[in-house]
């Protein structure tokens, strides 16, 4: 068993208007990383069409649809300031549902050690009846229901460590006590949530804020006292991972000062606790990232160390 690697070129049809950070040469740059020699292991496979009621899992039908119809021909639909509609937008957002989904049932069914899925849009600003923030549907909360669903996890956590906090995810998990959704984010920050204080339902949902100007230490420090302990107490089934990579101190939208360093260690300790508590069941789905290069080096850094090295 091994890292499975879960792409499709619909990735890059999804457009963006002129200067838009989440643009196509954002795959282009982690594909590119991932031809190197040392990811000759990897298990590459395409990412299916997400289902309809895949997607329902997470998102009301009516909602789905309504995003499903609404592409354009040609130019953009604009649903906010940041988050707008192409004539490619729907493909790539169904392959990268279908990519979540079939990271899981690969890893579910002992195919894959652990997964990776780098496709775009992101998803972990869509709330369940709110597309923003450049994401349209929430693939690792998808990921997450559909664990549970197929294939009988009764406990799984979603850790989050892109920038900015996962509203969609926190919105769709916050009843939810078989999800734990635990995020290390930048405050304030877009979109506004995440304070400590918000705790879900069921106390089930874990906000760690690191402030502007935040580094290594703090990051280390979040995670080994506030997200570690709390999923090893959630004895997860399966682990999945919101992996943006816009914490770097090279990233134009935040201002967190993390290295490539940083996002392999937070991997190989989730890796650790997927092999304590989950039989090694771990997948990844790429959220955000806006300098080319430093998402190129720390997807390579998160992806070498879901391989073992």
């Amino acid at each position: 068993m091994t890292t499975l690697l879960i792409t499709h070129p619909a990735g890059l049809l999804h457009a963006a208007p002129p200067g838009h950070p989440e643009r196509p040469d954002r795959l282009r740059a982690v594909e590119r990383a991932l031809e190197a020699e040392r990811f000759a292991p990897l298990i590459r496979v395409e990412a299916p069409l997400g289902r309809l009621d895949e997607i329902a899992l997470c998102h009301p039908a009516a909602h789905a649809r309504a995003i499903l119809d609404g592409a354009p021909r040609e130019g953009f639909v604009h649903l906010d300031a940041d988050t707008a509609l192409s004539p490619g937008t729907v493909e790539a957002a169904l392959r990268a549902v279908g990519g979540a989904v079939l990271g899981v049932d690969e890893v579910m069914t002992g195919k894959a050690r652990n997964a990776f899925s780098a496709m775009r849009p992101p998803g972990h600003h869509a709330e369940r009846e709110r597309a923003m923030g450049f994401c349209f549907f929430n693939s690792a909360a998808i990921a997450a229901r559909h664990a549970r669903r197929a294939h009988g996890a009764e406990r799984v956590a979603i850790v989050d460590w892109d920038v900015h906090h996962g509203n969609g995810t926190q919105d769709i998990v916050w009843d939810d006590a078989g999800v734990l959704y635990a995020s290390v984010h930048e405050m304030p920050l877009y979109p506004g949530t995440g304070a400590p204080a918000e705790r879900g339902a069921h106390d089930n949902v874990v906000n760690v804020a690191l402030s502007s100007g935040d580094g290594s230490d703090a990051f280390r420090e979040a995670f080994d006292i506030a997200v570690l302990p709390r999923v090893a107490a959630f004895r997860p089934d399966l682990i999945v991972v919101s992996a943006g990579f816009d914490a770097h101190w090279r990233d134009p939208l935040a201002d967190i000062n993390l290295r490539e360093a940083d996002f392999a260690w937070a991997t190989q300790k989730l890796m650790d606790l997927a092999d304590r508590h989950a039989g090694g069941r771990l997948v990844s789905v790429l959220e955000g990232g806006y300098d080319l290069e430093a998402l190129a080096k720390s997807t390579a850094a998160h992806v070498g160390a879901l391989m073992g090295g």
